[in-house]
């Protein structure tokens, strides 16, 4: 899941969060992992959400597109291999 935010990652992944809180009650999925990324278009943040726990992991480092388009891709396939 992706939110795309106007200059205010704070809010983004606020909103993220809720919105992979909300996916777990509706997802038809084994996966004990749901993975999510917030951004500006230039910087990007990922986290993820531990089903079995109910927890919420902010990745405190932001990806800056296009300087670090390589190791965004990288997390971005990462997350899809997983």
């Amino acid at each position: 899941m992706i939110e795309a935010k106007r200059d205010n990652l704070d809010n983004g992944f606020t909103q993220l969060a809720a919105e992979l809180i909300a996916l777990d009650q509706w997802a038809d999925s084994d996966s004990p992992i749901f993975y999510g990324a917030v951004t500006t278009g230039r910087d990007w943040q990922f986290g993820l959400f531990e089903r079995q726990t109910r927890r919420i992991v902010q990745d405190l480092d932001l990806y800056r597109v296009p300087e670090e388009l390589a190791t965004t891709l990288s997390v971005l396939v990462g997350i899809v291999q997983d």
